[in-house]
């Protein structure tokens, strides 16, 4: 495992006064981490600096081809004091999936968690304390090449950012309203719906930026063949309670598999509530809210780690979801993920890796 060199900088800037003002991802911390891939060397050179701008050469392949991926982890200042983090193997691991498909070089994952780890050291007094905050990690890798011609990248860069954030949403955990996609797509199996890659959200901007115009926080996304299986919301997994049944649609190679969505399934199992993986209709879910079954529905992930949805507007139809105010199990979920995150909650899971 090679050693990381670290080089602090000499001009500290000023942090948020006021941290119920942060929202997200509007402020970056002193440092940054770099990791240079070459064919010759392999993964070298890795270092921590002060956070500044990268230059890069106009013809990198990045900018003309999309060849990159990225991740999204949080570090949380517990009760005690001490720094967590929430399940950053698993992020780890999904970044190497993502290298995979995405003619990536894979990177040392637990070498990956030590230089994270390094960094947030560095950097920790940047994480903020006030409730409901966090220390956002945005890892990343991408191509620089400067090659004008599509084929995998023989130059890469692998960097690590860290972001003091609020709330994802305003709204916080109040619940959103959602606008069912039926025009646009966003990943159909065989492509790089299950990866973390830019051009998935790229692919998804159109229909965010309608959904805005109809008064709607996000974009509920149907499968990319039959335009009737749905698959995610926004940027999140999403569940769906129907009766007594606690329903997310199965990964088949077009979805995300979220580290939120497999904690919740995990818990949700532990709770002996009956939690399937499974293709869900949007014809489906509009009978169950119809004959009033569809008791409720939310959105799962880092960012919001649960957020409610309050009303979903499919075409003429509107859907509104237990009078548009969070259910008892989205409730209890996220009080008991954040309770584990900061440590106010025993975690029975060992779930939390602490940075020290």
């Amino acid at each position: 495992m090679q050693n990381i060199s670290i080089e602090l900088t000499k001009n500290p800037k000023q942090k948020p006064a006021d941290q119920s003002k942060l929202g997200f991802g509007n402020y970056f911390t002193d440092h940054m981490f770099l990791m240079n891939y070459d064919r010759e060397n392999g993964w070298h050179n890795a270092r921590i600096i002060p956070y500044a701008p990268i230059e890069l050469d106009p013809a990198a392949m990045c900018l003309h081809y999309g060849q990159e991926v990225f991740e999204g982890l949080k570090a949380y200042r517990t009760q005690s004091g001490e720094i967590s983090l929430f399940r950053p193997d698993k992020n780890m691991e999904r970044l190497n999936l993502s290298n995979q498909r995405m003619c990536i070089p894979l990177i040392d994952e637990e070498f990956a968690l030590k230089a994270l780890k390094t960094l947030i050291k560095i950097d920790a007094d940047w994480i903020p304390t006030k409730e409901g905050t966090s220390l956002y990690i945005r890892p990343f890798i991408f191509a620089i090449d400067a090659h004008i011609g599509v084929r995998p990248a023989n130059e890469l860069i692998f960097m690590i950012i860290l972001s003091p954030v609020g709330a994802y949403y305003p709204q916080g955990i109040n619940p959103v309203k959602i606008y069912v996609e039926s025009e646009y797509v966003r990943a159909v199996k065989g492509g790089t719906g299950f990866t973390k890659t830019g051009g998935n959200y790229a692919a998804s901007l159109k229909a965010q930026d309608e959904a805005i115009t109809k008064g709607c926080a996000q974009v509920l996304w149907l499968d990319g063949i039959e335009r009737r299986y749905v698959e995610e919301v926004g940027t999140m997994n999403v569940f769906f309670v129907i009766d007594d049944e606690v329903i997310t649609p199965a990964l088949k190679g077009s979805i995300l598999g979220g580290v939120t969505r497999i904690s919740c399934v995990e818990i949700l199992n532990s709770w002996g509530i009956k939690v399937s993986q499974r293709a869900i209709s949007i014809d489906e879910i509009a009978k169950a809210a119809k004959e009033g079954r569809l008791k409720e529905a939310f959105g799962t992930g880092t960012a919001a780690v649960i957020s409610p949805i309050g009303e979903l507007i499919w075409g003429e139809d509107s859907m509104v979801i237990n009078q548009s105010k969070i259910g008892e199990i989205s409730q209890k979920l996220y009080d008991t993920l954040t309770g584990i995150q900061w440590g106010r909650t025993e975690d029975k899971f060992g779930w939390n890796v602490k940075v020290d």
